[in-house]
């Protein structure tokens, strides 16, 4: 199947409504009947802005969390549809892929 590998990036101590924002898109994946999503802490990294965000031994608010999906165009459309109705600003990267289960081949 074609279709996209969609990641977003943020960390850990950005929020939607009273939710982290990975798992704030998680649970929106599974609302939507996407079918299915990875959420990835990482231990560190930098952004735009070039400030280093880390995971550190008595604090986890800066950890970098990316969230992870292989979507068709239609299943992008609905998610990008929500993430504007719910006015979520998050960086993504999408990028088109080629994916499917091994069985089916």
């Amino acid at each position: 199947m074609q279709g996209y590998q969609l990641t977003f990036f943020t960390q850990q101590d950005r929020h939607h409504g009273n939710l982290p924002l990975g798992e704030w898109l998680l649970q929106e994946a599974r609302r939507l009947g996407l079918s299915g999503a990875t959420l990835i802490a990482a231990a560190q990294g930098f952004g735009h802005d070039g400030k280093m965000h880390s995971a550190r031994f008595f604090e986890l608010a800066d950890q970098p969390i990316m969230v992870m999906m292989a979507l068709s165009t239609a299943d992008i459309e609905r998610l990008f549809q929500r993430l504007r109705d719910e006015e979520v600003d998050v960086f993504y990267v999408k990028v088109p892929i080629e994916f499917g289960m091994t069985a089916d081949e």
